[in-house]
């Protein structure tokens, strides 16, 4: 079933949407292509709140595009400086960034279906690693999915009054 049509990212995006107030949110994407751009860019009202994204699928792109250190793409250091880069590139409040490897090879000396994840907002940055199974497709559509959930828990628990 294409990602469009997936109920499970469908809900997370409205989740984003719901919760995000007056705060802007933008995407930095290496291996899942654009993706959550596209997810988020379907969601309600996005025009008010998503500032929009950079595909990175390329690590000269991460370099000079998104202020990424030289060196292996495929890391905790690349994420977080990939979501900090889209989020000064486009002054978004919140940012999430992944890179990973979808396969058939390892890259960075990787393994096939190891993502990371980088959240960057108001409270600081974190980077959360995963390794996924499964086919290319399989890989990409769990990022996403898992994105677009840290993304909305990141929005929600700065929304909670202290």
């Amino acid at each position: 079933m294409p990602m469009d049509h997936d109920d499970e990212i469908k809900g997370l995006v409205r989740r984003v949407g719901e919760a995000v107030g007056s705060r802007t949110v933008a995407c930095a994407e290496s291996l899942t292509a654009g993706q959550i751009a596209t997810a988020l860019g379907a969601g309600e009202s996005s025009s008010e709140w998503f500032r929009g994204g950079v595909v990175a699928y390329q690590r000269e792109t991460k370099y000079r595009v998104l202020g990424v250190t030289p060196g292996p793409v495929v890391s905790e250091s690349a994420a977080a400086e990939m979501a900090r880069g889209v989020a000064e590139a486009t002054g978004a409040d919140l940012a999430v960034a992944v890179t990973g490897v979808g396969g058939p090879d390892e890259q960075d000396g990787q393994p096939v279906g190891t993502v990371f994840i980088g959240i960057f907002g108001p409270d600081g940055e974190r980077v959360e690693p995963y390794l996924f199974e499964g086919q290319p497709v399989e890989i990409v559509r769990a990022t996403v999915v898992q994105a677009l959930l840290l993304l909305a828990e990141t929005i929600d628990a700065g929304s909670r009054p202290t």
